[in-house]
Formats: C-alpha cells, structure tokens, sequence
C-alpha cells in the first residue's frame, strides 16, 4: 500500500465563523483505493501559498511510501532545506498529511486510530469550549459584557460541560507583549467573579489569553485572577519566550498552560524543562502530527504535566485530538467547538454528550467527511485563518478583543 494522490479543500465555514475564516482539508488516496482525511492548521501564509507548501510537503516527501512510514516522512519533512528544525509552515502542512495518513491506517487495520496508538487509556474525553454569543446576545457587547459570559457559561453546564474559556483580557497586536491597561485587568477580574457566581464549582474556569503580555504585565494581571482559582492562564506571554514564561509560572498562583502555537518535541521541551507550563496544548494539525505530540505527551508524564489539545479549526483536526486524548494517561481535557457547520461536515459522528465524548469505535479517525458541503463554501475572503490586530493597546478607552477572526456584523 503505497500513498497516490492528494487532494486539497479550502472550506469556509459559515457566519459567525466560529473555527476561523477557513479549514485546510486533505484528502490522500493510496494505490489500493483507500482515503485517509486530514487537516492542516497553518496560518501563517494565506491558503492558496499553503496549498502549494502541502502539495510540495506530499510530492517530496510522501507520494510513492507507505503510510506505516511516518517516522521517516516526518524526519524527511523536518530535515527539509538542511534544517533540522521546526517550521511552522511545513510542519503545518506534514501535520494535516500525517493525519491523514493515521485514517488511512485505521481503515487498512479495520481499527480506530487510538487502538494504533496504544490502545484506549481514556474511555470518555473531558470536553471543554470556549464562551460564544446566545442567540438573543448582541455580537459586539458579549466581548465586554460579564453578563453575558456569565450566561453562556450557564447555559454551557446546563449542557453538561465542566469547563469554560473565556478571553476578556485586552487586544492581541503585532507589536508583540504590552502592559495591560487597568481597565482590562478590572474587565478580566469582573469576568471571573461573574462566572464563578454563576457556576460556582460546577465548572472549571479557563483563563485564554495569547501571549499578549510582559512579563511584568503578565504577572499582574494572573495576581489580580488568583481569588476565582481559574484552571489555567493560557499562553500570557509570547510563547517563544520560554524563561519568561517561567518567570510568570512561579510569580502566578494559576497553572500556566501554552502550546497553541508551538511544533515538535523541540519547541516543547524547553517548556516542559524550564517549568514554563504545567499544561500543554498541541494543537494536531500544526504541532507535527499525532505521532509526534505521542512523544510530547510522553515527555510532559515525566515532569508530570497535563495535555489539552487546542483547536481552532474545523472537526477533523478535532477527531485527531480524540483519538490522541483517548490514548494517553495524562490527559486533561480536549477544546470543541459546536456549530451544526462542524457537526454536517463529519456527518455527526463524533459529538459532545453531557460535556464528554466518546472516543470512536470506527476504523481510522471514526468519521464519515461531508466532501460536497466542504466544496460548496469555498473560501473567497482575502484574509488569514486568524490575524492579529495593527493598533496598540487603547489605555484611555479600553479594549474588546473578539478573537483573531471577528464574526462579520450585519
């Protein structure tokens, strides 16, 4: 069996765009017939540049071997250029590949892909989601409104889940770490005490920022939060900034977690060794792989962190993280996004029940891919998956931060 052809589709998901302005899917085929789906999380170059990167990552590296061989595509992948060393870009294209190529051999194996990866150490899955507009709440307001957080968050455990994210904290701009201002820690403060009082102990609070922050900054900001015992404090600094991250880890009464943004074991380690973060969060289809964050998850068991795959994408990265949570020990909880847009592309196959999920028991990734829906919401935008913003920090006017992909206003 020996992967053939590849095949590239750029979908949109519709308004709000919940999972950012498009999802990169692929589709191999081997030489016996048999498709294997994948998703490429690479947001760096717009998408028709990264089909190009893809379409280059399979032909050179992949076309004409056997999907066994994912060691050696990944180090063929990884060594490119004489290299030796994470790219982003690449390893986003590798990972959505190598995804693929897990399908493929589940269904050559009539197995899951968690029964490939060393059986299933986790029967359910802790699911958890980030905090999204009610249909009666107003798109601009919610940003700001601890209100109205506090009532998608109970509207979230009415719905079974045991966790919530939520992001108040101020703008995520070009110019890399600032200072917040006051009124974003009042804001981020006001966020919490309303959750908490609406949820009381019945979820966990997740405090996500993305790496916007000083470490000076940093460290106010997570004091100022320490009294609603939050789960973690995501990504406060940029995330290459390994040391100083750790500076905010012993400064902050809060589990740091990070890994959004990070790929391979070599951006991931110095983490782990540092003490930066006591919570990782691959995210599968840029982070290099399934295989690849197996030995990450393998690493973090030894200085006794967590795993949480990230996603901001589309289901079928989504379906990688399960088989990848459903494997491993140390697992904590795994980020979803319901839309009936996710939920049509896969079929329904995979879902949230009571706020967990249960891990597939179909061959490959356990899903059945919607590949007309997908081609009939082609992307036409011009902008990236997800961008930062040009202006600073507004310290005389406040702040809403509405994600890297705002919700298009009627």
């Amino acid at each position: 069996m020996k992967l053939r052809d590849l095949d590239i589709i750029v979908t949109a998901p519709p308004a709000p765009g919940w999972g950012g302005r498009y999802w990169i899917l692929v589709k191999l085929t081997t030489d016996t017939g048999i498709t294997g789906w994948g998703e490429c999380y690479a947001a760096a170059v717009g998408p028709e540049a990264m089909r190009g990167v893809i379409e280059d990552v399979f032909t050179r590296h992949m076309q004409g071997e056997s999907p066994e061989n994912i060691e050696k595509m990944f180090r063929r992948a990884y060594s490119s250029g004489f290299t030796q060393r994470p790219d982003l870009t690449v390893m986003g294209a590798f990972s959505g590949l190598e995804i693929a190529c897990w399908d493929i051999l589940g269904k050559a194996r009539e197995r899951p892909v968690w029964a490939l990866l060393g059986g299933r150490m986790n029967d359910r899955i802790r699911a958890y989601t980030y905090l999204y507009p009610l249909p009666h709440h107003d798109l601009t307001a919610f940003w700001t409104s601890p209100e109205m957080a506090a009532e998608s968050a109970t509207d979230c455990v009415a719905r079974g889940y045991t966790a919530v994210k939520f992001d108040p904290a101020g703008p995520y701009t070009l110019r890399g770490g600032h200072m917040p201002a006051m009124s974003d820690i009042s804001q981020s403060v006001a966020f919490c005490k309303a959750i908490r009082e609406a949820v009381g102990d019945k979820a966990d609070l997740l405090f996500g920022t993305h790496g916007q922050f000083t470490t000076a900054g940093a460290i106010r900001l997570g004091q100022a939060l320490e009294p609603y015992s939050p789960l973690w404090f995501e990504e406060p600094i940029p995330p290459d900034s390994v040391e100083e991250m750790a500076k905010v880890a012993r400064a902050v009464r809060i589990p740091v977690a990070t890994g959004e943004r990070l790929t391979t074991k070599a951006e991931f380690a110095p983490v782990l060794r540092a003490g930066a973060a006591t919570i990782l969060q691959p995210a599968l289809g840029r982070a290099g792989g399934i295989w690849e964050m197996k030995k990450v998850a393998a690493m973090a068991e030894v200085y006794n962190a967590q795993m949480a795959p990230h996603l901001y994408a589309g289901p079928i990265e989504w379906a990688a993280n399960i088989h990848f949570a459903a494997s491993i020990p140390n697992l904590l909880m795994a980020e979803t996004i319901e839309t009936p847009f996710h939920d049509a592309l896969i079929k329904g196959s995979i879902r949230v029940q009571e706020g967990f999920i249960n891990p597939p028991e179909m061959p490959g990734l356990g899903i059945e891919v919607d590949e007309e829906l997908a081609r009939a919401h082609p992307y036409t935008g011009s902008g990236l998956h997800l961008e930062m913003r040009d202006e600073a920090c507004d310290y005389v006017n406040g702040n809403a931060f509405e994600g890297g992909a705002p919700a298009p206003k009627n």
